[in-house]
């Protein structure tokens, strides 16, 4: 069901500036429904920044960004986790289950668990956890708030290949669901095969948005 319905997000030449520096400029692109849309281009060109800006988390220097759904029917994944390390990795889906108005029975926490390969660590701190286990209690944390689009920025750093497969299992999974995906990947080559649409930055604009089965990922990072 790949990009059914109206846009959930849309961007319109949008610009962001730190002081005087330009980090890119006229960037336009939309998701739709059942869409992945791959950020791709070279370290510092600005894909974090841009997210950010698509999110709501950060406001462009110019131009718009629409998003055409309510603040928890969005999910953000960033480089920070946001796990409480004192906390078993049960204990921290509980909280953000309550954080999002949830109340998951024991049974529901497990399955989330397990869908991320996590459930033999139910009880462990996440603390003591490695940077691929935390970045995989925290896409469980995600999944439990059921949103209808979600901003990965580099969902993949820290896992092993077999969590790396789950986690593409995962997104093409939930795509199929009707739930869309802003996804930035480092995996640019493999990732763009199960994406939808790509916007590819790169000389402080837009070198490429359109269709993932036409875009070439040359030299991209």
């Amino acid at each position: 069901m790949s990009g059914a319905g109206k846009p959930l997000l849309t961007v319109r030449r949008a610009a962001k500036f730190f002081g005087n520096k330009l980090v890119f400029k006229e960037i336009s692109c939309e998701v739709r429904p059942g869409e992945i849309m791959l950020v791709a281009g070279p370290n510092g060109a600005g894909k974090s920044t841009l997210m950010r800006i698509m999110a709501g988390l950060s406001k462009p220097s110019a131009g718009e960004v629409v998003l055409d759904l309510d603040p928890e029917d969005v999910a953000y994944l960033g480089h920070a986790t946001f796990l409480y390390p004192g906390l078993s990795a049960l204990e921290n889906l509980k909280f953000w289950g309550a954080m999002y108005g949830l109340s998951p029975s024991r049974d529901e926490l497990m399955a989330l668990l397990k869908r991320v390969g996590l459930e033999r660590a139910a009880e462990e701190k996440a603390g003591s956890f490695s940077r691929g286990m935390a970045q995989r209690l925290n896409l469980a944390r995600i999944y439990q708030a059921d949103p209808r689009l979600i901003f990965l920025d580099e969902p993949g750093t820290g896992l092993d290949p077999a969590s790396l497969r789950r986690l593409r299992g995962e997104i093409t999974g939930l795509r199929d669901q009707g739930t869309a995906i802003v996804w930035i990947s480092h995996h640019v080559v493999e990732d763009a095969a199960l994406a939808d649409t790509v916007l590819a930055l790169g000389g402080r604009r837009a070198e490429y948005f359109g269709p993932a089965s036409a875009y070439t990922p040359e030299g991209a990072c």
